[in-house]
């Protein structure tokens, strides 16, 4: 298996202003650098303003890099844009990125519109979606009438609509209660199984440490270290059954977990 994502002394400056007139550069990314293999669950992990979000813009193109290299399966994420986009998908955390009055189904015949996908395609995609996120029967109701995690689940048809080999997951479990979480969870680790490479966000350590192959652990735009979980907990509390959380802890220093 190959190389899916590739990042080398990656940096983005914001400029802002301090005080009316002054202005100030504001370091988003100091020269972070990763790879994610091709099939793993990829763990970035930081406090809220770490650089987590700014990592995902530029990886799915919204975002251009102020110097350093982004790219995916070799191609880059500045330039090469168009080489990239229908390999990629990206997910939201919450109810973003659904149009409630529509059905789910016509949710996802409206995103596969937008990528283009034939409708033959789509006829034989949409069912198999809608049973891989145990949305069978409710495919028809408005997504206004789901719970919170009905909706977290169609959002994860949403992002596989266009099939992608790469998936962006920015805190997906957030909000759901213990059984939809659990319920996301289990849905990833089948994308998992067929082969999809995942990039997750989470500020839930323990769920983290169930699905991640691998996690980077980055604080005030830097990576302060990549690992599995198994090794960063024998690296840092030489127990490899500690809880995540305490690594965590102990590498940002402190920092409150948002």
């Amino acid at each position: 298996m190959g190389v899916a994502i590739e990042v080398n002394d990656l940096k983005r400056n914001y400029e802002g202003t301090l005080g009316m007139t002054k202005k100030k550069t504001i370091k988003a990314l100091t020269g972070i650098s990763f790879t994610v293999d091709e099939g793993e669950i990829f763990g970035l992990l930081g406090p809220n303003g770490a650089g987590k979000t700014t990592t995902i813009k530029i990886l799915t193109t919204l975002l251009a890099p102020t110097s350093g290299e982004a790219k995916i399966f070799g191609y880059d994420c500045f330039g090469q844009e168009k080489f990239i986009r229908d390999k990629i998908n990206f997910i939201f955390g919450g109810e973003r990125g659904l149009y409630w009055r529509l059905s789910a189904y016509e949710n996802l015949q409206y995103f596969g519109d937008i990528y283009k996908i034939p409708a033959k395609v789509l006829k034989e995609r949409i069912p198999k979606l809608i049973k891989l996120v145990d949305l069978e029967g409710r495919e028809n109701e408005k997504v206004e009438s789901f719970s919170k995690g009905m909706k977290q689940r169609l959002q994860i048809a949403r992002g596989l609509i266009n099939d992608p080999k790469v998936l962006f997951l920015d805190e997906p479990t957030i909000g759901l209660d213990p059984i939809g979480a659990k319920d996301l969870r289990n849905i990833i680790l089948k994308l998992k199984g067929e082969g999809k490479t995942i990039l997750l966000t989470t500020h839930y350590m323990q769920e983290a440490d169930e699905l991640c192959d691998r996690i980077a652990i980055i604080n005030n735009g830097e990576l302060v270290d990549i690992d599995t979980p198994k090794q960063l907990k024998i690296r840092h509390l030489k127990d490899k059954n500690a809880p995540l959380e305490d690594v965590y802890i102990k590498l940002i220093g402190g920092n409150k977990i948002a």
